[in-house]
């Protein structure tokens, strides 16, 4: 977890990166703060149950805070970029959408992904991930979903030309997977929990492999980081105290999920308890990850242009 001596030191370089100097943050507070946010993201939910970011707020000076809701990564970073909201967290894959697009956001913290993995019908023939091929394959275009699925059939010597790639959000997909509308489908917890627990979906193979391995992102504003950085930095710090605070209280956390969202308490259990809880700024390695995927695409022709990631880092978190 990232604690407030680590942030507050990182403000106190920020005149020299572009940024206001710390004395002129502390006299900025928007009168309103937007919270991008999915149900799939738990700290999120709990922070938004218990009005944490609107009692810290407060005390900064800021008048409201606005909870925008999301299905998946893609459309919040499309109202991140435009300043619909100031703050929201994503998989490694639709920053890289963002970014390539043009979109006003910042990298601001990493914490490890939720685990994703592609499915199979239960009696379904495909065995291996290289069965894929020719198959009808799920997944929400520019989530983090897609870059395992891309990733997975690298692994095997396939591109998603020899998969038709099936594009669709967590919500439709299910109804297209237990319909028998495409072969596969690959998704992040706690849809995968659902998935496994209420449809007895079979797991072709999850991102505790090695080379589907990933992090999520709290991404801002670009606006808004440069604007309100104390403020910012206190949404941060606000996160990573429930971040370690989940990760200690497992069992509590998915009874509180389960009653909050409807979902069944099994699936949450299953999601929550294998679920890695951490957190803290983006570093050197993460920005090599990002480029290194960014760069896969690329190549693959999935986005049209290069991007550094780097470019975008807030500099406070590169700590």
């Amino acid at each position: 977890m990232t604690s407030r001596r680590q942030f507050n030191a990182g403000l106190l370089a920020l005149a020299a990166t572009g940024f206001p100097t710390l004395g002129q943050a502390q006299q900025a507070a928007p009168k309103e703060f937007k919270i991008g946010w999915q149900k799939g993201s738990v700290i999120m939910v709990l922070a938004k149950h218990n009005q944490v970011f609107e009692k810290r707020l407060k005390t900064l000076g800021v008048d409201s805070v606005k909870w925008v809701e999301f299905q998946f990564g893609p459309p919040l970073l499309e109202g991140l970029g435009v300043g619909a909201v100031d703050i929201g967290a994503v998989g490694d894959t639709p920053p890289i959408f963002a970014q390539v697009a043009g979109a006003k956001v910042a990298y601001v913290a990493t914490t490890p992904s939720s685990l994703s993995a592609i499915l199979v019908p239960k009696d379904s023939p495909i065995k291996t991930v290289a069965d894929l091929k020719g198959k009808r394959v799920a997944f929400g275009r520019g989530s983090s979903a897609h870059a395992v699925t891309v990733r997975a059939l690298a692994h095997v010597g396939l591109t998603l030309k020899d998969i038709e790639p099936v594009y669709l959000s967590p919500a439709d997909a299910t109804a297209a997977f237990n319909g028998g509308r495409v072969d596969a489908w690959t998704v992040w917890d706690p849809y995968f929990a659902i998935a496994q627990q209420r449809y007895n979906a079979r797991v072709l193979i999850d991102t505790t492999a090695a080379h589907l391995s990933s992090h999520s992102y709290y991404l801002a504003n670009r606006d808004t980081a440069q604007k309100y950085p104390v403020v910012l930095s206190a949404v941060l710090e606000e996160i990573g105290k429930l971040i370690a605070w989940a990760g200690n209280n497992r069992k509590e956390l998915a009874e509180f999920y389960a009653k909050e969202t409807g979902v069944e308490l099994e699936s949450t259990l299953l999601a929550f308890q294998r679920a890695p809880y951490a957190w803290g700024p983006v570093t050197e390695t993460h920005v090599r990850l990002q480029r290194e995927l960014a760069t896969s695409f690329y190549e693959l022709g999935i986005v049209p242009k290069k991007v550094d990631p780097k470019e975008i880092l807030w500099k406070a978190t590169a700590l």
